[in-house]
């Protein structure tokens, strides 16, 4: 391909993008790489995205070919895409599904697609520490507490793993969304509200379940939390950064969903009471007596069945209490 002008992407050879804001087919381009590709700069005139090996598997993850991804590059480039970086690509995306984590009954598995990588994952003290029974060459058991850091584990291992072992269902919870509100209020979810709850639930599939919401503020993430414990219809523990968010949470679900106001609670300082709805603070679940003591609020992870776990304003979730709470269910977080 030769030089064209008209077009958005310069393609380096260290896999960073340059975007020229104000070419014809910006905003073209720019749509056609923010699946794989990491914005790392946006000055005025010239922004710069980078393609990592996790902005890679990333995009496999969300079922993009490696094949599309090459070829977004190449219809947006300026100048010819170094053929190194699409081999690069392709190398990288091809890694992602190696490495498989399925359910078998009561117990996780791990699948590799070949021995010698088999070979090669349980002689990595990093991954092999949480490897199970080898239960023939490329099948290992693994401990359902130990499945976010083995996904970690192999993550880093540079072996990504496709989890398809999808999640213990939770008591059933029947609501709807409302339109309009209960103040009568018009009420409608926006066109990237409804796409960011979808992605999150893959309707219903084993690769859904689990993910992290980013949006702007004031976009309206509360509303993607409202349409995701719609479309999951089971018990929801909300968990907030402080109590004003957890009365926000009530206000929002008692005014533009169906369920009645004995089926949500509040679980604080104030009051220890769960229902189907619990809403409850970091403050809360990580308070302790002494500092080495336990956490006594850690309990109500196993309160109830929760079919879903949402973690408002993830970024400020506690170190501490994320790395305690890895035997827990995996669920949703709001950024």
């Amino acid at each position: 391909m030769s030089y064209v002008a008209e077009n958005a992407l310069i393609i380096q050879s260290d896999r960073s993008v340059l975007l020229e804001v104000h070419s014809p087919h910006a905003d073209a381009a720019r749509a056609a790489i923010a699946p794989f590709a990491e914005l790392i700069k946006s000055p005025e005139h010239i922004h710069t995205y980078q393609i990592s090996p996790l902005s890679i598997w990333n995009a496999r993850a969300a079922g993009m070919p490696v094949t599309d991804m090459i070829a977004a590059l190449r219809d947006h480039a300026k100048y010819p895409m170094p053929e190194a970086v699409a081999q690069e690509i392709s190398a990288l995306g091809s890694r992602y599904g190696l490495t498989v984590i399925e359910r078998d009954d009561h117990r996780l598995l791990l699948k590799i697609a070949d021995l010698p990588l088999a070979e090669l994952l349980s002689r990595t003290n990093e991954v092999a520490k949480y490897l199970g029974d080898r239960l023939s060459n490329q099948v290992f058991a693994v401990e359902p507490g130990d499945r976010g850091v083995l996904k970690q584990a192999l993550l880093s291992a540079g072996y990504p793993a496709e989890d398809l072992a999808g999640y213990v269902t939770g008591d059933a919870l029947k609501l709807a969304l409302r339109s309009p509100s209960a103040s009568g209020a018009p009420f409608i979810l926006r066109d990237y509200q409804k796409e960011a709850a979808e992605a999150f639930y893959q309707a219903g599939r084993v690769q859904g379940g689990s993910g992290v919401i980013v949006l702007p503020c004031g976009a309206g993430k509360t509303m993607v939390g409202l349409a995701a414990i719609a479309q999951v219809q089971e018990n929801t523990l909300v968990l907030t950064s402080s109590l004003t968010s957890v009365r926000q949470w009530q206000r929002e679900l008692l005014d533009k969903t169906t369920l009645p106001p004995d089926a949500i609670a509040e679980y604080s300082g104030e009051s220890k009471r769960t229902a189907p709805i619990t809403l409850a603070t970091y403050q809360i679940l990580g308070y302790r007596s002494t500092k080495d003591g336990e956490f006594p609020h850690f309990q109500l992870f196993n309160a109830r069945s929760w079919g879903l776990i949402i973690y408002d304003e993830v970024h400020l979730l506690p170190a501490p209490i994320f790395g305690l709470q890895r035997n827990c269910k995996p669920a949703a977080a709001w950024d």
